[in-house]
């Protein structure tokens, strides 16, 4: 049997981590291209059970020379890789210029020379800036407000440059607010439950009226996986997402429900966006992911906070609950 090879890159982090574990199960041979250190650290990837079966590349996405040597010999690339935090983008948005764009450059035109059948290109949901209408599909304006989300929309473009300048044959997908295991608490879910599993009844936030649309981890890993498979996406941004608005307030709740416990909340202005920077609602049209691929989202919000709550609950000592995350 041929087995399809794929790099991802970003492998080492929250989403990435759970993608190499899908197409391990789905029997791809995976190639992780992860960040070089010298202590061989190679993130949640050292947390899978399936380690065993990964094939570990380390270098650096803003390094074309690394990259070409990941990415020579694959079939798919996955990519992943990015900064991602919002706040620290106001402090050093040249950082994310290098990363974010550079380094898109730098896949594509490895993949470009190495003849790669398939680059799936991941951006956000962050790039439609506060929603002109809802829900928000594919043909929706894109609007930076902030430098991470202005990286973001270049990256997208040159992806989508590429396959229409030189026929490299992209798919970019584009989900909406991820949640679940492993994710960096400076994301609202694991800022709210870290700082709730510490003992704390009083959780320190920022603005509680933006709504969102969230996304268990597993729904955003399949649907990266259906819509970067199909043929039929080629050329094109596919949204992901759960069709479902929820604001942090209501966000709260359903963790209280969850939890069985109340919460108290405590607005922190350090945690308060630019004022407009902040974008205040996000709804997705997912149709077009089914239309292409037939994917649609198996969990509830419920369902999805139940098994992230569980899990931080198990590993709570590998977060820090008290620092604001950056």
């Amino acid at each position: 049997m041929n087995v399809t090879k794929a790099l991802v890159t970003g492998s080492a982090g929250f989403i990435g981590s759970h993608f190499v574990e899908e197409l391990v199960e789905q029997g791809y041979g995976v190639r992780a291209f992860v960040h070089y250190n010298a202590r061989n650290d190679w993130g949640w990837l050292q947390t899978l059970p399936c380690l065993k079966d990964i094939e570990i590349s380390a270098g650096d996405i803003r390094d074309y020379d690394s990259v070409r040597d990941a990415v020579r010999g694959v079939e798919f690339i996955f990519h992943l890789a990015a900064l991602i935090g919002i706040p620290y983008s106001y402090i050093s948005p040249l950082a994310y210029i290098k990363t974010n764009v550079e380094g898109t450059y730098n896949l594509l035109q490895a993949a470009r020379e190495e003849g790669v059948q398939r680059v799936v290109h991941t951006s956000t949901s962050e790039v439609y800036g506060t929603a002109r209408y809802v829900p928000i599909n594919e043909e929706h304006p894109v609007q930076a407000q902030s430098p991470y989300a202005a990286t973001k929309i270049a990256a997208d473009q040159l992806a989508l440059s590429f396959h229409r300048s030189f026929g490299l044959p992209v798919v970019v997908v584009r989900p909406f607010n991820t949640f679940g295991p492993r994710q960096s608490a400076r994301a609202v879910i694991p800022t709210i439950i870290t700082q709730l599993v510490s003992g704390s009844r009083t959780i320190r936030l920022g603005n509680v009226s933006p709504t969102r649309d969230f996304n268990y981890v597993r729904d955003t890993v399949s649907g990266i996986l259906a819509v970067g498979s199909t043929d039929k996406a080629e050329g094109r941004v596919v949204n992901i997402g759960s069709g479902r608005e929820t604001s942090i307030k209501e966000l709260i709740e359903q963790i209280e429900n969850v939890m069985g416990i109340k919460i108290e909340i405590e607005q922190e202005d350090v945690r308060i966006r630019p004022a407009h920077s902040e974008v205040e609602r996000l709804l997705c049209d997912n149709r077009q992911a089914f239309e292409l691929a037939g994917w649609t989202p198996r969990y509830s919000l419920e369902e999805g906070l139940r098994e992230t709550i569980q899990w931080f609950q198990e590993n709570s000592y590998l977060y820090k609950p008290g620092l604001y995350n950056i």
